[in-house]
């Protein structure tokens, strides 16, 4: 299967390439076995529920290795509806059709991300909607991508890229030494952030000089208790509050008027409902020649 021209090997494309092989779309017996040689073909990927679209990207590297033209395709973040057609392809259709199944389950799982994020920002209000690390294994670029093309903020991508004290580290260095350590590590302006689970802990962690204070697993009444804590402790103010711990889609709106700032929802990556999408394929018209 050819590559094409050379370009920058980006994540997408060394996850693209991971995702073929694994198919072993060069090793296609139905598709060899009917067609020996090349047969000019178009194929037309539409949607089948209503939902966001993601996994453009992906889509379009699939295309560009297997030596495929795409003559259109719509944006990541589109709002789209049974019959949507979001992408169309030319070429040889051996390569579609070897490549088929690896392009529409990207599509679908992307896709399924972004619309269970944009079913959380509508129905949280005033709450940011954020992504967690609660990702499938090599999937996270795609899935953090997906969650922002729902309207959501992806969070941090990796453990490298923030300063977060959870419980565990709790459990072996006291709440106010762990903030000042991360604190003493942390980069000019970067936030640190502290999880709590108690009205105790959340002062105590703002106090020892928290920006941003994690309330887990917290029912709302909770956590509206713990919020006004913080208020009465004279210590809210110039902190974020997130909310985390098996919040959903579906029960997001019961945390609106808590007074938290955002929501961290792991379902938006570990159980998102997939969006069905269905290629189909004729063969090309053939171009008369002149004279």
């Amino acid at each position: 299967m050819t590559t094409g021209r050379r370009r920058r090997d980006r994540p997408i494309d060394r996850l693209v390439r991971t995702a073929l092989a694994e198919d072993r779309v060069d090793r296609d017996r139905t598709t060899r076995a009917l067609l020996p040689g090349p047969v000019r073909a178009v194929a037309r990927v539409s949607a089948q529920a209503r939902g966001t679209l993601s996994g453009m990207e992906a889509a379009r590297a699939i295309a560009h290795r297997a030596g495929l033209t795409v003559r259109r395709a719509r944006r990541d973040g589109d709002r789209i509806r049974p019959g949507s057609v979001v992408l169309e392809l030319r070429g040889d259709a051996r390569r579609i059709l070897s490549v088929e199944r690896t392009l529409l389950n990207f599509l679908m799982h992307a896709s399924g991300v972004a619309t269970a994020t944009a079913d959380a920002v509508a129905r949280g209000g005033p709450l940011a909607v954020w992504g967690t690390r609660k990702t499938l294994p090599g999937l996270r670029d795609l899935e953090k991508a997906a969650v922002g093309h729902g309207g959501g903020v992806p969070h941090r991508r990796d453990l490298a890229a923030a300063l977060l004290v959870k419980n565990n580290h709790l459990a072996l260095v006291p709440l106010p030494e762990a903030v000042r350590r991360a604190r003493a590590a942390a980069g000019p302006g970067e936030p640190v952030e502290v999880e709590v689970r108690s009205a105790r802990d959340a002062v105590r962690a703002a106090r020892a000089g928290a920006d941003v204070l994690l309330l887990d697993n917290q029912r709302p009444a909770a956590a509206r208790s713990l919020v006004r804590a913080l208020v009465r402790a004279g210590v809210r103010r110039g902190r974020r509050v997130e909310l985390s711990g098996g919040i959903t889609p579906a029960t997001i709106r019961r945390y609106r008027g808590v007074g938290a700032d955002r929501a961290s929802l792991g379902a938006l990556t570990h159980s998102a409902a997939a969006v069905p999408f269905h290629l189909t394929l004729r063969p090309a018209a053939l171009r008369r020649r002149s004279g």
